[in-house]
């Protein structure tokens, strides 16, 4: 996949790159169709091929042109891409109405116009209008030329593409000067200029200068017009353009006939059929034809003046050949483009829909990505945080330091609301099931009361817990409820500045196999306006006015709490009186269950004696903590910083073990692993587990069979234990 995007970039910033570095953007297509060759990527073969096409053809190198075109053509039609056909044929029409083939161009052109209306691609939509106004107004017929300039303008608009805007423009600056219309076609070509500079297109620029100087050229404003020419044909040359390079040669050969320069205007138009035969430049050439004539016609050479006469004829006939006048005059391929205007509008409002349905879904995965990300930045710190709980409470039994066990169950707590967070996409779209098990729910209580007493007492609030002595054991997922409980209780001890707040669980509806439990969360704090309490639930909604300014929170919670409770089959309701205080309950129906044994906290030390173990941790905290627990444990520990470091190692000793960090610099755990995997060393069949903060890691199915299995960060001992001695 690194390969595929790296090859991608390239041609995108090809593409990019040719509107200030023609033969740059050559080098880097040649690059990428070198590597796309190798790897067998037919579609970027194809993509290399057409964006060369292009290139090719801005340069006037024609039969390249042309060569690469076809080639494209047929690739992207064995992958079924239209779209693709499109992009060569665009290229393909570029050649055909620069040359002397006007019929064909319109064809391959309205052909390339029509697939893009389909997909609603105004970009490609906006460069076919411009060169299609371009064809008309070589025809003469203004205002088809104009139409096509203005449906350019609109689509360039459209995706606020000041590039392609601007190029549209300095053709209409054209149109203007030929009716005469000289302010207008300043003031478009002036707007294209500025927005050429402002989008840094240093090819665009010399044809706007080029505009210009014919916009002062009609205002006889002959020396300001030669500089521009002269800065047109500079930039021409240093960009490698032929088309424009001739067009700029012909137009200041004009202007020297205007002002009686005529050798001036002679060694001009020399410059220009150095080029114009060399690249086959038709639209030009018998416009240059036509200079002559007029030049000889005026100095009284009747010979060289009819003999350029002739030149220009027989030019301009095999431009406006029969089968050219043919399709202008009838327009029959405009009329099928007519009749597709339904179907294209169709298309549109289907890619509305589809549009409107992937930004739903790229806002889903914005937001599952930074909550990934939180998830990994928490998770990293907060693993040497219970590692070391965890240590403490096998150093120490539980009567010794009674502060251990809350501790513990505090660390656990935001171990799992972590997770609760990452999983609230999720929860948006019903992914999410309970988890139940046997739990003693009192003992859940309790604990969450241990946890959340401190804080209220720091800030002189009470916090009673109210459980009805008939409440026991049920079928829990108590990760979700004292997600939902916690959430709760840490508003109102936010929200409330004296008084206390009060946890009430009540047994409801007693039935043979299932309790109806009422739970109650009241505190005596500000309480919430009326009008604002619809919304108290919605996602990254916080009740904001002066008095609450200073309290802090994502804005999830109440959300995360609503779709938990509905999750158990209840529903939640609020009270509140503002400035009184507020009321959250809710009712769900629970599973009996049999009474559960109370965990003991018996400390069981594995034996590892003579094992050795491969510890791959860029985290020095994380790294010296692991070391700790696992050299108690028997271990011999090799620490390596990063995964070069490990691949190198893996060569050196046989482990017993691997435990390898997913994100790390240098080289991640994932190409470690791949690479200890795919060639001859020590370790190749090595157990190897993946330790990472983030849980979204083994979805990645490129990577199973490179780990042994996932340990999750923060780091469990128990499920680590258990995992080096499944594989011992």
């Amino acid at each position: 996949m690194k390969i595929r995007s790296s090859i991608d970039k390239l041609l995108d910033e090809s593409y990019v790159a040719r509107i200030n570095n023609l033969n740059f953007s050559i080098q880097m297509a040649q690059l990428a169709l070198e590597q796309a060759q190798r790897q067998n990527f037919k579609d970027l073969v194809a993509k290399a091929y057409s964006h060369l096409s292009l290139f090719h053809m801005i340069k006037g190198d024609n039969d390249i042109c042309m060569k690469y075109a076809n080639i494209s053509i047929d690739l992207y039609q064995e992958l079924n891409d239209d779209r693709g056909v499109a992009d060569s044929k665009y290229a393909i029409s570029g050649v055909m109405y620069k040359t002397n083939n006007y019929h064909l161009g319109l064809v391959y052109l309205i052909d390339a116009l029509n697939i893009y209306k389909k997909y609603n691609d105004y970009h490609n939509i906006s460069r076919c209008e411009k060169t299609l106004g371009t064809i008309y107004e070589y025809f003469e017929d203004i205002e088809k030329a104009v139409e096509s300039y203005e449906n350019a303008i609109k689509a360039a608009r459209l995706l606020d593409d000041i590039k392609l805007e601007s190029n549209a423009l300095t053709n209409l600056s054209s149109v203007c000067i030929k009716q005469n219309d000289l302010e207008k076609a300043s003031t478009y070509i002036e707007s294209s200029i500025a927005m050429k500079i402002k989008a840094e297109d240093i090819r665009g620029l010399a044809f706007a200068y080029y505009g210009k100087a014919k916009v002062l050229a009609a205002k006889k404003t002959f020396k300001e017009a030669e500089n521009l020419y002269l800065e047109s044909i500079d930039i021409h040359i240093k960009m490698g353009e032929k088309l424009g390079l001739s067009m700029a040669y012909h137009k200041l050969a004009k202007l020297y006939v205007e002002t009686k320069e005529f050798d001036l205007a002679k060694r001009t138009l020399d410059l220009a059929f150095s080029i114009i035969d060399k690249h086959n430049i038709t639209l030009v050439k018998y416009k240059c034809y036509n200079l002559f004539y007029n030049i000889y016609k005026t100095e009284g050479n009747t010979a060289k003046a009819l003999e350029y006469l002739e030149f220009y004829l027989k030019e301009k006939d095999a431009v406006v050949n029969t089968e050219t006048l043919k399709v202008v005059d009838k327009y029959d391929i405009l009329v099928q483009m007519k009749t597709m205007e339904r179907e294209a509008e169709l298309q549109r409002e289907r890619a509305e829909m589809i549009e409107q349905n992937n930004r739903a879904e790229e806002a889903a995965r914005v937001r599952q990505q930074f909550l990934s990300t939180m998830s990994h930045e928490i998770r990293t710190p907060l693993n040497a945080i219970t590692t070391i709980i965890n240590m403490l409470s096998e150093e120490q039994e539980t009567g010794q330091n009674p502060l251990i066990e809350p501790l513990k169950f505090s660390a656990n707590h935001l171990m799992m609301v972590i997770n609760d967070i990452l999983d609230f996409t999720k929860l948006d779209v019903g992914k999410v099931e309970l988890d139940l098990h046997d739990s003693d729910l009192k003992e859940l209580l309790n604990k969450l009361h241990q946890t959340y007493h401190p804080m209220a007492e720091e800030k002189g609030l009470g916090l009673i817990l109210d459980i009805d002595e008939n409440v026991c054991c049920y079928e829990l997922d108590d990760t979700k409820l004292t997600q939902i409980l916690s959430n709760l209780v840490n508003n109102s001890i936010k929200f409330t500045q004296k008084g206390h707040i009060k946890i009430t669980v009540k047994l409801g509806e007693v039935q043979p196999k299932s309790d109806i439990i009422y739970f109650e969360v009241s505190d005596t704090g500000e309480g919430i306006e009326s009008h604002k309490l619809p919304e108290i639930f919605d996602s990254f909604s916080q009740i904001k006015n002066i008095r609450t300014r200073k309290a802090s929170g994502t804005g999830l919670g109440l959300s995360i709490v609503k779709k938990l409770v509905e999750l158990y089959g209840g529903t939640i309701e609020v009270k509140s009186e503002y400035g009184k205080g507020s009321t959250f309950s809710f009712n769900v129906a629970l599973k009996k269950s049999k009474n559960v044994a109370r965990k003991t906290t018996e400390a069981i030390t594995p034996d590892f004696e003579n094992k050795k173990i491969l510890l791959v941790e860029d985290n020095l905290i994380n790294a010296m903590i692991a070391q700790k627990l696992l050299s108690k444990w028997g271990f011999e520990v090799k620490h390596a910083n990063n995964g070069k470091e490990a691949v190198i190692e893996s060569g050196l000793n046989l482990y017993d073990f691997i435990l390898m960090d997913i994100h790390m610099p240098e080289m991640d755990g994932y190409e470690a692993s791949k690479y200890i995997r795919n060639t001859n060393n020590p370790n190749r069949f090595t157990p190897i587990y993946g330790l990472t903060a983030d849980v979204s890691a083994k979805d990645n199915p490129e990577y199973f069979d490179l780990f042994t299995g996932f340990l999750y960060k923060p780091l469990e001992v128990d499920k680590l234990q258990q995992a080096l001695l499944k594989t011992a």
